[in-house]
C-alpha cells in the first residue's frame, strides 16, 4: 500500500453539499447514556447535600468550643452570655500535641470576659473580693475558697493563675506588647504560676502562638477586612468603570474593528512603555536612600507589601519584566503582520456577527449565574460535610505521664473507670469533631464526590454556553445573504437545540474534563503531604505527573471547545464531533497555529488594555496621587487590597465580554475552514465568507455578487 497523503491521514476533506445551509435542524438526541449518567449523578449529589445539611453544623468552624464540646456565646445554650474561650493553662498549648491534634491539652471554659490582671488562686482565696472575680474563670458552680490548691487542680475546678488577656477570634490570649524590644504581658516580664514559681512571659507567648497558629494570618485578615469595609463602594465604582470600558470597546469594535485593533496595539505598547519609564524613575529616585539596597531575598516575606516598594530591586524587577513583554509584543507584531491582517478581518466578521446577535453579549451573565450556583452548592456542602462530625473526647494528662493519654473516652463514665485510679490528674476533655460510624468513615469519599460533581456541573454549564454561542454564530456565517437568511432568534434557537438534543454530549465532554481536574486536585493533595518527605524520586515523579495532567487538561479544553462547535453545527455525538474537529484543524494546521493564535493574542491585548487602564487609575486613586480627589480616597492599611481586587474584577469583566468574541472567532474560523473545503467560489459552489476575507485570501465568487 502506498503512503497516505497528509490530508488522507487526517480524514477526508468536506465535500460540497447543496442542501447544507448552516446548523442542521433535523437532528436527534446524542450520547443518551451520558445524559442518564448526569441525571443519576445529580440525584446522588442532592442526596449527599441533604445528608450533609442534616448532620452538619457550620458553627463548629466559626465558634470556639469548651472542654465539654459546647459552643461559646450561642443563643439557647448555657454559654449564651459567655462568648470567649478561656484556657486554664495557656503554657500547655506550647505542646507539639496542638499541631498534631489541633487541640490544646488543658481545660477550656467559656467566659463572659477575658481576665485583665495577674492573680493566683492562692492569693484570690484570701480575699472575698478577689475570689468573686477569680471564680468566673472556674468551672460553673464552683464556690469553695477553702478547697486546697492541689485538690482544685486535681479536680479541674480552677486555673492555678490568670493573666491579663485580650480576646482574639473569641479566644482569650495573653495581652502581649513590647517596650524597647522587651516582651511583656500587661506591664510585667515575669509572673507567678500559682505553684510558687516565677516564670518568664515568653512561655506564655509560646503557648499563645501554638494555641492560635494562625494568629498573624487572622490579624492580616482583619486588616484586609477593614480595608474592604472602607473601600467597597470605590471598588464597585472601579468595576463599573471596567464594565463601561469593556462595553465601549466592544461597541467600537462593531463599527471600527480595524482602527480599534491598531489603536489597541499602539496603546498597549505605550502603556507598557510608560510602565518602564515609571519603574526607572522610581529606581533612580531610591538611589542612596537608607534601606533601599536591601535585596528581596534578605528581606523575605512581609505582610505589608508597601515595604517592597521602598526597594530598588523591586522596581528593577518590574522594569525588566515590562521590557521583556514590550520586546516580545513588538517582535510578534513585526513577524506576524500579514497574519494580523487576516486576524483583524476575522475579528471584523465577529463584530458583524455580534452586531446581528446582540443578545450574545448578555448571555455570559446566564453562564456566570449558573457557575455561581454550582460554587455556592459545592461550598455549602463542603462546609456542612466537614462539620458533620460528632464530639470526640480524649484523655489528657497535664502533669505526669499516663499510658492512657490520647485515648478516646466518655465524659459521663470517665470517673468510674480505672484510668482515674492509675492517672489521678487525667481528664476526659473534648478533643475535636470526628466519629467512628460508617458515615464518618466515608466522609472523605463524600468530599471527593462533592468536588468531582462541582467540576462536572461547572464544566457542563460552560459547555452549554459554548454550544449555544457556537450555534448562533454558525447560523450567521452560513447565511449567504446576511442577515436575511438568518433565523429570527438565533441565540434562543441554539440554546433550545443544545438542551433538547445534546445534553448527553455536553455531559460527556465535561465528564472527561472533570475526571482530569479531580486527578489534578488529588495530585496537589499528595504533593502537599509529601512536602516534608525526603524521597526525591517520589517528588520528581509527582512533579512529572502534575505537568502531564496540566497539559492534558489544556488539550481537552481545546478539543472540547472545537467539538462543541461541531455539535452545534452538525448535531453529531461528542466523539464524532471531536474527531471531525480535530481532523479539520490538523488538515489546516498552519492556519490554526498562526491565525487562530494571533486572533487570541489580539483579544488578549484588548483585555490587557482595559485591565491596565483601570488598574493604573485605581493605583493613582488609592495611593492618593490624584490631587483633585486626594481627600476622597479612603485611609487604608494596605492599598494593594482594593487595587488587586479592582484589577482581578476588571479582568473577569473584560474576559466575560471578550469570551463572546473568542467563541465567535473560533466558530467563524472553523466555518471558514469548512467553507474553503466545501466550496471553490464557482457559481455552483460559492463561498460564504465575507468580502474582506475573500480579498485577503484572493478568493472570489465567480458568477455571484459577494455576500
Amino acid at each position: 500500500m502506498g503512503r497516505k497523503e497528509p490530508d488522507e491521514a487526517y480524514g477526508t476533506p468536506q465535500k460540497y453539499d447543496p442542501t447544507f445551509k448552516g446548523p442542521i435542524h433535523d437532528r436527534s438526541c446524542t450520547d443518551i447514556i451520558c445524559c442518564i449518567l448526569l441525571v443519576v449523578a445529580i440525584v446522588g449529589y442532592v442526596i449527599v447535600g441533604i445528608v450533609a445539611w442534616t448532620h452538619g453544623d457550620p458553627r463548629k468552624v466559626i465558634y470556639p468550643t469548651d472542654s465539654r464540646g459546647q459552643f461559646c456565646g450561642q443563643l439557647g445554650t448555657p454559654n449564651e452570655n459567655k462568648p470567649f474561650l478561656f484556657y486554664f493553662n495557656i503554657i500547655k498549648c506550647a505542646s507539639p500535641l496542638v499541631l498534631l491534634e489541633f487541640h490544646c491539652p488543658t481545660k477550656q471554659i467559656c467566659v463572659n470576659k477575658c481576665p485583665d490582671q495577674y492573680l493566683t488562686y492562692q492569693n484570690a482565696r484570701r480575699q472575698t473580693k478577689d475570689f468573686e472575680y477569680y471564680k468566673q474563670f472556674c468551672v460553673p458552680g464552683f464556690n469553695n475558697p477553702q478547697k486546697s490548691l492541689p485538690k482544685v487542680l486535681q479536680d479541674g475546678d480552677c486555673p492555678s493563675m490568670i493573666t491579663p488577656s485580650k480576646p482574639l477570634a473569641h479566644r482569650c490570649l495573653p495581652a502581649i506588647n513590647t517596650k524597647k524590644g522587651v516582651i511583656m504581658v500587661g506591664n510585667d516580664t515575669t509572673f507567678e504560676d500559682g505553684m510558687g514559681k516565677r516564670r518568664n512571659v515568653t512561655e506564655l507567648v509560646e503557648g499563645a502562638k501554638k494555641a492560635n497558629v494562625v494568629l498573624e494570618a487572622r490579624q492580616l485578615a482583619m486588616k484586609i477586612f477593614e480595608d474592604y469595609t472602607v473601600s467597597w463602594y470605590w471598588i464597585i465604582i472601579g468595576l463599573v468603570i471596567a464594565m463601561v470600558f469593556s462595553l465601549i470597546f466592544v461597541v467600537l469594535l462593531r463599527f471600527l474593528a480595524g482602527i480599534m485593533i491598531w489603536v489597541m496595539i499602539v496603546l498597549v505598547i505605550l502603556v507598557l512603555g510608560y510602565g518602564i519609564i515609571h519603574c526607572y524613575m522610581e529606581y533612580a529616585r531610591l538611589k542612596g536612600e537608607d534601606g533601599s539596597d536591601v535585596s528581596l531575598k534578605d528581606l523575605g516575606f512581609q505582610t505589608d507589601l508597601r515595604v517592597y516598594l521602598h526597594l530598588r530591586q523591586t522596581w528593577l524587577a518590574f522594569m525588566i519584566i515590562l521590557c521583556i513583554m514590550e520586546v516580545i509584543i513588538i517582535l510578534l507584531l513585526i513577524f506576524l503582520r500579514k497574519r494580523i491582517l487576516i486576524a483583524i478581518a476575522l475579528i471584523k466578521e465577529a463584530s458583524r456577527a455580534i452586531g446581528y446577535i446582540m443578545t450574545s453579549l448578555v448571555f455570559p451573565l446566564c453562564t456566570f449565574f449558573l457557575v455561581c450556583l454550582c460554587i455556592a452548592y459545592w461550598a455549602s456542602t463542603a462546609v456542612f460535610l466537614s462539620t458533620s462530625n460528632e464530639a470526640v473526647y480524649k484523655v489528657f494528662n497535664e502533669t505526669s505521664e499516663c499510658d492512657y493519654a490520647g485515648q478516646t473516652c466518655i465524659p459521663e463514665t470517665f470517673n468510674m473507670t480505672n484510668i482515674t485510679k492509675e492517672c489521678p490528674d487525667a481528664r476526659c476533655l473534648f478533643a475535636f469533631y470526628g466519629g467512628v460510624t460508617a458515615y464518618h468513615k466515608y466522609l472523605i469519599v463524600f468530599q471527593i464526590y462533592n468536588a468531582f460533581m462541582f467540576f462536572w456541573l461547572a464544566n457542563f454549564v460552560i459547555a452549554l454556553g459554548q454550544v449555544t454561542l457556537a450555534g448562533a454564530f454558525a447560523s450567521y456565517y452560513w447565511a449567504f445573504k446576511k442577515p436575511d437568511d438568518m433565523p429570527a432568534f438565533p441565540l434562543f434557537s441554539s440554546f433550545g437545540r443544545a438542551l433538547r438534543y445534546h445534553t448527553g454530549s455536553m455531559a460527556f465532554g465535561s465528564l472527561i474534563l472533570a475526571i482530569v481536574q479531580i486527578i489534578r486536585v488529588l495530585l496537589e493533595y499528595l504533593d502537599h503531604r509529601l512536602k516534608a518527605a525526603e524521597n526525591k524520586f517520589a517528588k520528581f515523579l509527582l512533579t512529572c505527573l502534575k505537568c502531564c495532567f496540566w497539559c492534558l487538561e489544556k488539550f481537552i479544553k481545546f478539543l472540547n471547545r472545537n467539538a462543541y462547535i461541531m455539535i452545534a453545527i452538525y448535531g453529531t455525538n461528542f466523539c464524532t464531533s471531536a474527531k471531525n474537529a480535530f481532523f479539520l484543524l490538523m488538515r489546516n494546521i498552519i492556519r490554526v497555529t498562526v491565525l487562530d493564535k494571533v486572533t487570541d493574542f489580539l483579544l488578549f491585548l484588548g483585555k490587557l488594555l482595559i485591565v491596565g487602564s483601570v488598574g493604573i487609575l485605581a493605583f493613582f486613586f488609592f495611593t492618593q496621587r490624584i490631587d483633585v480627589v486626594r481627600d476622597t480616597a479612603p485611609p487604608l492599611n494596605y492599598y494593594w487590597v482594593p487595587i488587586l481586587t479592582v484589577i482581578m474584577g476588571s479582568y473577569l469583566i473584560a474576559h466575560g465580554f471578550f469570551s463572546v468574541y473568542a467563541m465567535c472567532v473560533d466558530t467563524l474560523f472553523l466555518c471558514f475552514l469548512e467553507d474553503l473545503e466545501r466550496n471553490d467560489g464557482s457559481s455552483e459552489k460559492p463561498y460564504f465568507m465575507s468580502s474582506d476575507l475573500k480579498k485577503l485570501l484572493n478568493k472570489t465568487n465567480r458568477g455571484h455578487l459577494n455576500a
